[in-house]
């Protein structure tokens, strides 16, 4: 109760961040990193997506919704549905309850939460309306991956680079915080990829609406607890999905965001 208390006693007055999280058999993490995050210097609210987990993550969240009224909130769906629809579930749902900064993360602890703050200054005091968090823009910053992992991500975020032409080096981070008038400018509707693709379109997406988007670095640590999601079919969806992504924008007209035009 007093680990509780001391947390809200920190906070300021109005929240208007919010962490979404997707979760699927999470248990060993699931605690931890909701914890962290709430630890923050910055009042970050947490919304986890869990994906029916068989391992019981979901009740583990519940527990924390008890222990910090309001600032811990679950949506659970009925399987496992993609990471892409379970972000733009979570987005839609930030957006109705009116947060100003609305964030990417993953459950593992392979992004920092001390990393959350400096996403946020980037969107809140510098300007940016999307600050990623990269891997790769001062070097390759990526510790306990197998090299030939590292390699395939590498080349793979290069490999986009060079066909959607975005001056983003990490094309398919999951780290991420987006101001809300790029979510609500973007017709989430017309996402559509939900693997690491999704990442991509995302930012692909708000470049075309005329969004600033800037690169904070990171380090990216692979899990310690728990079962890695990644496949080499979700490596497939990026690297073959971003050419029907580009020659789509050919004809497709994107929505203009705060400059009031956007590239063609």
């Amino acid at each position: 109760m007093r680990k509780t208390q001391s947390i809200n006693e920190s906070l300021t007055t109005q929240r208007d961040s919010l962490v979404i999280i997707p979760m699927y058999n999470e248990k060993e993490n699931a605690a931890n990193i909701i914890e962290a995050v709430l630890g923050q210097p910055h009042a970050f609210d947490v919304l986890v997506i869990d994906d029916n987990s068989p391992d019981g993550t979901a009740a583990i969240v519940k527990q924390k919704m008890e222990e910090y009224p309001g600032r811990v909130h679950l949506i659970e769906r009925s399987g496992k549905l993609g990471l892409g629809t379970a972000y733009i579930a979570g987005f839609k749902w930030g957006l109705g309850h009116h947060y100003d900064y609305i964030f990417e993360m993953d459950a593992d602890f392979s992004h920092n939460p001390d990393d959350l703050p400096a996403l946020y200054r980037e969107c809140a005091e510098n300007g940016s309306d999307v600050a990623i968090g990269s891997r790769y823009v001062t070097g390759v910053n990526v510790v306990n991956w197998p090299m030939g992992r590292v390699l395939m991500s590498y080349f793979a975020s290069k490999y986009v680079r060079f066909i959607t032409g975005m001056n983003v080096a990490d094309t398919t981070a999951g780290f991420a915080c987006y101001r809300s008038e790029v979510l609500r400018t973007m017709e989430l509707d017309k996402i559509r990829f939900k693997g690491y693709a999704f990442q991509i379109e995302m930012k692909f997406t708000a470049l075309k609406c005329g969004f600033r988007l800037t690169e904070v670095p990171i380090v990216f640590v692979n899990r310690v607890l728990g079962t890695s999601k990644m496949s080499s079919g979700i490596f497939g969806e990026a690297l073959f999905g971003v050419i029907r992504l580009k020659t789509g924008s050919w004809w497709r007209k994107y929505p203009s965001g705060k400059s009031g035009k956007n590239p063609k």
